[in-house]
């Protein structure tokens, strides 16, 4: 049980976002504590009775928060809580799930953009103060979304969004999902996860927006890449991990497929040494997908909602895990 409202005491985690800051000006009465490190984290935990966090989670925290009763995950992905350890340490786990869907979906947009728009190549030509002329081979010129196929990987809050904006462009899309009765979501068609390799020949665009489990780890790899067209484009706005990386790299040199828009890499941040860094054909932007000016309060809503549902006695939480 969390001790009442004027009793409570929700510690913050994270080395960029505010959510202290924006839960204090809702004037909620809560006592709220904020860590930007690790040691700053490891101070305040015997305190905490609900912790919000994402990256700085370690699975040695819960005995060292004997208070701890519930965590609100920062995040929509909670691959890295270990959920025998928090049942055990008699934790409930919410995910963010649904707090960065708008901002992943116009992620998603903007990159399949950025590579049909060649954005990235004209970014290069204007620090070169080169001005490029029009083009007669229709590889390098630009090209435009609509008419073309795409296929959506993941149809959760983020995959339906994007299904429609896709829409919006004139795509013809197709959604996969691990249950396709759960709904098309707006796409024109819907399959499920096995049905994959079947269809991948058909895109010329493959966004990837699931989450990271064992079913879909390594999801992109040599097989499924070599069933895509040699002109479509892979992106991915999930983990990292959902592509084998060293076969997505070997896809990229070869030509198997055109290029690749990554917002996650399977270790993050990326080693310098990767050659991700400097394919002519890749564009990275740095798990930025999720980002947006209104995440905290985001989060919030969940967390404070959440909150209202334990106190009122109810036995579980939006986005429970554990």
């Amino acid at each position: 049980m969390l001790p009442p409202r004027d009793k409570i005491t929700i510690g913050f985690a994270h080395v960029a976002y505010n959510c202290k800051a924006r839960l204090d000006a809702r004037n909620l009465g809560f006592r709220t504590l904020e860590a930007r490190t690790r040691a700053e984290l490891d101070a305040m935990l015997p305190e905490l009775d609900v912790l919000s966090l994402s990256g700085m989670w370690r699975n040695d925290i819960p005995p060292l928060a004997p208070k701890l009763r519930y965590v609100q995950s920062m995040s929509a992905g909670t691959d890295q809580y270990d959920r025998a350890i928090m049942k055990a340490a008699g934790i409930s786990l919410a995910s963010a799930a649904g707090a960065n869907a708008k901002a992943v979906s116009e992620h998603a947009i903007s990159l399949m953009l950025a590579m049909t728009r060649r954005l990235p190549e004209a970014r290069d030509n204007q620090h070169k103060k080169f001005w490029r002329g029009m083009q007669s081979d229709f590889w390098t010129r630009e090209d435009e979304l609509a008419g073309k196929t795409l296929i959506v990987v993941g149809m959760g809050r983020i995959g339906g969004r994007l299904i429609r904006l896709a829409k919006a462009f004139e795509m013809h899309v197709i959604g996969v999902r691990a249950n396709p009765a759960a709904g098309a979501e707006g796409a024109d068609e819907v399959f499920g996860m096995d049905a994959l390799p079947a269809i991948l020949p058909r895109a010329d665009m493959v966004v990837l927006v699931c989450p990271l489990t064992p079913e879909t780890t390594g999801l992109m790899n040599a097989t499924t890449l070599a069933a895509m067209k040699p002109s479509a484009y892979l992106i991915n706005c999930a983990r990292g991990k959902v592509c084998d990386e060293a076969e997505l790299i070997a896809a990229l040199v070869s030509g198997k497929i055109k290029g690749a828009a990554l917002d996650v890499t399977a270790t993050e941040p990326l080693p310098e040494t990767s050659p991700l860094w400097t394919l002519p054909n890749v564009f990275i932007t740095p798990h930025t997908g999720g980002e947006t000016c209104v995440y905290e309060d985001n989060v919030l809503d969940l967390l404070v909602a959440n909150l209202e549902r334990v106190w009122a006695g109810e036995s579980t939480l939006i986005n429970q895990i554990v």
